[in-house]
């Protein structure tokens, strides 16, 4: 089954973490088009189940055609962010033998024009991953602020250039409503002093609007405490991130769960009273360089792997 699909990123490094057991219980927390959930359900047997979610409603419509009447799939259209609301509906708190959390957009999604979340093909300016729920990402430009545009590009996209180029936005939009993916990021293209011919740059500002418009940092923040509660003794906590506030977030966590939270040094605390909901597992992961070259886009994936004490 998974060898039909397009194989996601970092798959053999998933599946060794993940441990799959033939009767065990899963969640995969970003569906997409279903490439790491082929795999784990290649290798459960008739009683193991998996749970699936996705916001986007192409990735339910894909999945009904590739797996429907799947017995042991359990897919949800929504955010990840239900987790812990559908574990308690399934009584899996506290049963799943193993999670993924595959974050940021999927290929197919970057690859439609009519998606909004490349400048590489020009289409409408929307960024969302459920186009039928919450503002696009051209609505928001047109009402924001300045100083919330320049926020967000510098808050999400760590842009140097964020006041320059929400500055510029906010100039334009009146005259020339900003709509489409290349008119933003030809209005960024020219806002931006000097060029770095290895990245464009607009990718900064479109990957900020991206996780703005979608409140992926504040899905990511909600899922992972859910996840550890969810997670069997000896269960495992598999992350993908492809930016790096995501990734500092999942490392953050990853090293509070198992040390504590880092308390300044005055406060008197007994660490020996304190018990590791999580141990990190190993060190991060990257894809080498012949994923790389069957898929650029794996060139900033890393993983990091957690397990639950026993």
């Amino acid at each position: 089954m998974a060898g039909e699909l397009h194989r996601p990123v970092l798959l053999d490094q998933v599946l060794d973490a993940l441990q799959v057991k033939p009767d065990g219980l899963y969640i995969d927390g970003t569906f997409g088009r279903g490439g790491h959930a082929a795999a784990v359900l290649d290798r459960l047997g008739a009683h193991g189940r998996l749970l699936a979610f996705d916001k986007d409603p192409d990735a339910l419509a894909f999945a009904a055609d590739r797996f429907g009447g799947e017995p042991r799939l359990d897919l949800r259209h929504g955010s990840f962010g239900n987790l812990g609301t559908v574990v308690l509906e399934l009584d899996w708190k506290g049963k799943v033998d193993g999670i993924l959390l595959d974050l940021g957009v999927s290929s197919p999604q970057l690859d439609d024009a009519e998606r909004g979340f490349s400048f590489l093909n020009d289409g409408p300016l929307d960024m969302r991953m459920n186009p039928h729920s919450g503002i696009s990402a051209s609505d928001w430009l047109a009402g924001a602020s300045e100083r919330d545009i320049a926020d967000v590009l510098w808050k999400y996209g760590e842009e140097r250039h964020s006041r320059r180029i929400a500055r510029s936005i906010v100039t334009t939009r009146e005259e020339n409503p900003v709509t489409t993916t290349s008119r933003l990021a030809g209005l960024i293209a020219a806002a931006v002093p000097g060029r770095n011919h290895k990245r464009h740059p607009a990718t900064k500002s479109f990957q900020a609007m991206r996780i703005f418009i979608n409140r992926e940092l504040d899905d990511l923040e909600s899922v992972l405490p859910q996840a550890v509660d969810a997670l069997a003794p000896g269960g495992r906590l598999v992350v993908i991130s492809f930016h790096s506030l995501e990734d500092r977030i999942v490392k953050r966590f990853i090293r509070d769960q198992h040390k504590g939270p880092q308390l300044p040094p005055d406060l008197p605390v007994m660490p020996a009273l304190y018990r590791p909901r999580l141990k990190p597992v190993g060190k991060q992961m990257r894809a080498d360089e012949q994923e790389i070259q069957m898929n650029p886009r794996a060139r900033s994936a890393v993983l990091r792997i957690a397990e639950r004490p026993a």
